[in-house]
C-alpha cells in the first residue's frame, strides 16, 4: 500500500500488551534491508483491553526495544487496535476529495458507535465505486483518549510520533511486500496477539473487511495458570513449550494440552465467525488463503486447527520473506521473533519524505 522513495526510515514501533517490538529497515539496491530490530517485554497488566494501565512500564519497554535495535532515528510510526478503533468501507455520492472532507464528519457519524467530537477520523477514496454515481470510501475513527496514550508513551519515550497507522493495515503493508496477490484473489489477513486478533480481507488490493477481536495468546497462558495453579511467568512459559520447573514439576502433558486445545478452539471459533460474517456479506468475493500472523500463531497445533475449522488454506505469514537481514541476526533470532513482526514490518515501511 505504501511505497518506498527517496525518503528518510522511521521506527516501525508495535506496542503490545506482551512486548514492544522496534523495527528499522533501509532501502538497498539488492532489496530492502532489515537493519535493526528489537524486542523488550511489557509486564502484565501493563495493558488491559487497550487502555494503559501502567504508562511508565511501556515507556520502559519502549526505550529498551529501541536501544536494543540501536535505532538512532526519533521517528516512530505506530499503530492501534481494538474497540476503540473502528474502519468500516461506506458508500457515498460521487463527490470531490475536498467536498469529502467537508462532509466526512456528518457522513461518519451513522456508522461510528461513539461521540463524533470524541474521534479522529481519516479516510481513504478506494478505487472500486460501482461507478454509477457512487465510490467507496475506507472510514477510519479512532477515540482521541486512545490516541492520547499512544503519543504521551512516545513522547516520554524521547522519540518522535509521525505516523498513526490500523494494526490491521500495518500487516497488509507487510503482507504486500512479502507476497504477490492474484488481480481477484481475495486473502485473509489474522494477526493473533496477545489480546487482540486482527482481521483484514484484502480484496483487489484493498481492505474489504476489517475487524478487531478482543482475544488471543494471553488467553492460553491464563487457562493453564488456572488449569496448573501456577504464575504467569510460568504459565507463559509452559504455553511457549518450555520445560518443567521446580514450580511446574507436578504438571501433567495431558493438563497442558487440554488446556491449550480448549483456548484453540474459542480463538479460531472467534475468528471463523467473523470469517463467515465475510463470506454471508460479499458472496462474490470467496476467500482464496488465511495469511496467519502474530506471535499466537506460533501456539502448537494453532495452524491446522484452524484449517480444520475454517476448510480454508493457511500459511504462516513469513514478514522476513523478501527482506534481507542484516549481518547482525542470527537465524534463531529471526525464526523466534519473525512470526511477530508483522506489525512493525508494515510500521516501518512508511516513510517520511525529503
Amino acid at each position: 500500500m505504501f511505497g518506498f522513495g527517496k525518503s528518510k526510515s522511521i521506527i516501525g514501533l508495535d506496542i503490545g500488551s506482551s512486548s514492544v517490538k522496534a523495527v528499522e529497515l533501509a532501502v538497498k539496491s539488492k532489496g530492502v534491508e532489515l537493519i535493526n530490530m528489537g524486542v523488550a517485554p511489557v509486564p502484565p497488566e501493563a495493558i488491559v483491553q487497550g487502555a494503559f494501565l501502567n504508562s511508565g512500564a511501556i515507556t520502559e519497554a519502549i526505550q529498551q526495544a529501541v536501544r536494543e535495535a540501536g535505532i538512532k532515528t526519533k521517528m516512530v510510526a505506530t499503530a492501534v487496535a481494538g474497540h476503540s478503533v473502528i474502519v468500516k468501507k461506506i458508500s457515498l455520492p460521487m463527490m470531490s476529495r475536498e467536498e469529502l472532507e467537508e462532509s466526512i464528519r456528518w457522513e461518519a457519524e451513522q456508522y461510528i458507535p461513539f461521540d463524533i467530537n470524541e474521534v479522529n477520523l481519516d479516510f481513504q477514496i478506494l478505487d472500486t465505486g460501482d461507478g454509477e454515481g457512487q465510490m467507496d470510501v475506507l472510514l477510519v475513527a479512532a477515540k482521541k483518549d486512545l490516541i492520547d496514550d499512544y503519543v504521551q508513551v512516545i513522547t516520554d519515550s524521547g522519540l518522535q510520533p509521525i505516523v498513526l497507522d490500523v494494526a490491521a493495515f500495518a500487516v497488509e503493508n507487510t503482507f504486500t511486500q512479502n507476497y504477490d496477490l492474484g488481480a481477484d484473489e481475495v486473502v485473509a489477513l489474522v494477526n493473533v496477539g496477545s489480546q487482540v486478533v486482527n482481521i483484514n480481507i484484502v480484496s483487489e488490493g484493498v481492505p474489504a473487511f476489517t475487524r478487531d477481536i478482543s482475544t488471543g495468546g494471553n488467553a492460553y497462558t491464563e487457562e493453564i495458570q488456572k488449569a496448573l495453579s501456577v504464575s504467569w511467568e510460568e504459565a507463559e512459559r509452559i504455553k511457549l513449550g518450555g520445560g518443567t520447573t521446580e514450580e511446574s514439576q507436578d504438571v501433567v502433558p495431558q493438563e497442558v494440552e487440554q488446556a491449550m486445545r480448549s483456548v484453540t478452539d474459542t480463538v479460531i471459533g472467534e475468528i471463523s465467525r467473523s470469517l463467515d460474517f465475510f463470506a454471508a456479506t460479499a458472496a462474490e468475493s470467496r476467500i482464496a488463503r488465511v495469511m496467519l500472523s502474530g506471535g499466537g500463531c506460533r501456539i502448537s497445533g494453532f495452524e491446522s486447527a484452524f484449517q480444520g475449522k475454517t476448510n480454508l488454506p493457511v500459511e504462516l505469514l513469513n514478514p522476513l520473506e523478501r527482506l534481507i537481514p542484516s549481518n547482525r541476526f542470527d537465524a534463531d533470532t529471526l525464526e523466534r521473533w519473525g512470526p511477530s513482526l508483522g506489525v512493525a514490518v508494515g510500521l516501518a515501511m512508511r516513510r517520511i519524505d525529503v
